[in-house]
C-alpha cells in the first residue's frame, strides 16, 4: 500500500510539474525529470508487479506505456527522446553481463545440444512462417501488385523480420531475476546464435529482394553487415582483453573501470560501426574466461548496479512503444503473434528431442525466446526506407508485434525460469522497503 501511495503521488507530481503549470523546462532539466520520474516511478511499478509474480522488467514497461505519449502523456516525447540517450549504454552493460554469464569450460559438454537445439528450432520456425505468409497473402494487409518473385522477396524479407528474438530482453531478465542454471543457459546461448543468424539471413535476403525488384546487389551491404558481425566479435574481444589484464594486474575500481569500458564499447564502436550488444559480449566472454576469478567478481558488482540502467532502459522502452501502429493492425499483430508462439513452441520442442535434452529444458526453453525487440525493428526501418510502399506496411506489422511481445515476452520467461527453480533470492538492498535504486546525488 505505501508503494501504490508513493507512486500515485510521484506520477501526479510530475504530472502536475509538465501539465498542470505549463512550464516546458530547458533541455538540461528535462533530461534530470524524466531520469528522476523514471527511476522513482518505474522502480515502484516494478516492485509492485512482482508482488504478484511478474517480472519488474514487465512494470518497468507498462509504467513507460501508461505514462507515455500514447496515453497519458506524462512523459512527453522530448522526455522520451531524453531517455533514449542511455539506451546505447544500457544495451552494453546487459550484454556484457551475458558475456560474463557463459565460462567455456562449463559449457563446452553442451553446447552441441546448444547448436542442435538452435538450428533445428530456427529452421522451423523460418519454414512455418513462410509457408502462413505465402499462403496467408491476402490476409496480411500488403496490399500491392507484385509479381511471383517479387511476393517470394517480400515473404522472406517478412518471414526473417518475424522470427527474430530479443537477446537484450532476454539477457536482461535473467540479470534482474539474478536466474542461474540449465534453462537460462541454453536460453541465452540460442537467442545469442539466433541473434547472428539474422543479421546474416537478413543479408542475403535484402540482396535477393533488390534482384526481384530490378535492382543489383550492392556488395557494399553485404561487407558492411558481414563487418557487423565478425568486426563487432574482433573489436570486442580486444577490449575485453585489455580489461582482463587490467582486472588480472591493476584491479582497482573495477565498477567505474567497467562503466569506462561500457561507454568506450558505446561511443568507439558507434564510429567503427560494429554493433554494440555483439562486441560487449564478445567482451565479457573474454573477460569471463581470462581473467576468473576476477570476472566473477566483477559480475557480481555488475549485477548489483544494473537495476538503475534496467529501469530507465525499459521504462523509455515502454514510452516509445508506438500503440498507434498496434490500433491500426491490431487483429493481424494477434494472429501473426499467436502464430509465431506456436511454431517456436512446437520447433523448440522438436529441437528438444533430436538435441536430447529433457525437462525443465527441453519443455520451456520456448518461453524464453517469444520477446522482439530493437534490432527487428532496426532491419524494418532498412526497408521502409528502400521500399516505401510494402515496406511501410511490413514495418508497422513488425512494430505491433513488438508492442505485443515486449509484454507476453518477459511474462513467459519468468514463470519458466521460476518453475525451473532458477530464480535467485532478492538481496538485502532490494527487500521490499528498498526497492527503489538508490543514486548518489
Amino acid at each position: 500500500m505505501r508503494r501504490l501511495i508513493a507512486l500515485g503521488l510521484t506520477i501526479a507530481l510530475v504530472w502536475f510539474i509538465v501539465a498542470g503549470t505549463g512550464v516546458v523546462p530547458g533541455a538540461t532539466r528535462l533530461t534530470a525529470l524524466a531520469l528522476g520520474f523514471c527511476l522513482i516511478a518505474a522502480a515502484l511499478s516494478g516492485a509492485l508487479l512482482e508482488r504478484f509474480g511478474l517480472p519488474r522488467v514487465t512494470g518497468y514497461l507498462m509504467f513507460g506505456m501508461i505514462c507515455g505519449p500514447y496515453m497519458l502523456n506524462i512523459i512527453t516525447r522530448p522526455m522520451a527522446r531524453e531517455l533514449q540517450l542511455i539506451n546505447g549504454l544500457a544495451v552494453v552493460l546487459i550484454a556484457f553481463i551475458a558475456g560474463l554469464e557463459m565460462n567455456i569450460e562449463r559449457l563446452r559438454p553442451k553446447l552441441k545440444a546448444m547448436m542442435m537445439l538452435g538450428g533445428i528450432s530456427m529452421l522451423g520456425l523460418y519454414v512455418g512462417l513462410f509457408v502462413a505468409f505465402w499462403f496467408g497473402w491476402s490476409w496480411l494487409g500488403l496490399a500491392v501488385e507484385v509479381t511471383q518473385l517479387q511476393k517470394l522477396a517480400i515473404v522472406a524479407v517478412l518471414t526473417t523480420v518475424v522470427a527474430s528474438y530479443s537477446p537484450t530482453v532476454t539477457i536482461a531478465l535473467i540479470t534482474e531475476s539474478r536466474a542461474s542454471g540449465p534453462l537460462s543457459e541454453m536460453t541465452l546461448a540460442v537467442v545469442i546464435l539466433a541473434d547472428l543468424l539474422l543479421i546474416l539471413v537478413f543479408t542475403l535476403v535484402v540482396q535477393f529482394t533488390r534482384f526481384a525488384f530490378g535492382g543489383t546487389g550492392e556488395v557494399g551491404l553485404f561487407v558492411s553487415l558481414s563487418w557487423e558481425i565478425f568486426g563487432s566479435f574482433a573489436f570486442g574481444a580486444c577490449v575485453g582483453a585489455l580489461f582482463a589484464f587490467y582486472l588480472r594486474y591493476v584491479g582497482r575500481e573495477a565498477a567505474l573501470a567497467l562503466v569506462a569500458v561500457c561507454a568506450i564499447i558505446a561511443g568507439v564502436g558507434s564510429q567503427l560501426h560494429v554493433e554494440p550488444l555483439l562486441a560487449a559480449l564478445a567482451a565479457g566472454l573474454v573477460v569471463e574466461n581470462i581473467a576468473p576469478p576476477r570476472g566473477d567478481m566483477l559480475k557480481e558488482a555488475a549485477e548489483r548496479g544494473a537495476l538503475p540502467v534496467l529501469v530507465v532502459f525499459f521504462a523509455a522502452a515502454g514510452a516509445s512503444l508506438q500503440l498507434d501502429a498496434l490500433a491500426v493492425i491490431g487483429w493481424i499483430a494477434i494472429a501473426v503473434s499467436a502464430l509465431r508462439m506456436a511454431l517456436i513452441w512446437a520447433s523448440m520442442r522438436v529441437g528438444a528431442k533430436y538435441a536430447g535434452i529433457g525437462p525443465p529444458v527441453g519443455d520451456k526453453v520456448w518461453m524464453g525466446m517469444v520477446s522482439q525487440a530493437g534490432v527487428t525493428l532496426g532491419l524494418t526501418l532498412i526497408i521502409a526506407g528502400e521500399y516505401p510502399t510494402w515496406g511501410a506496411m511490413v514495418q508497422t506489422l513488425v512494430v505491433s508485434l513488438i508492442a505485443l511481445h515486449q509484454f507476453i515476452g518477459p511474462v513467459l520467461f519468468r514463470a519458466a525460469l521460476s518453475r525451473a527453480g532458477e530464480i535467485g533470492k532478492m538481496d538485502v538492498a532490494e527487500d521490499a522497503d528498498t526497492a527503489i535504486p538508490q543514486v548518489s546525488p
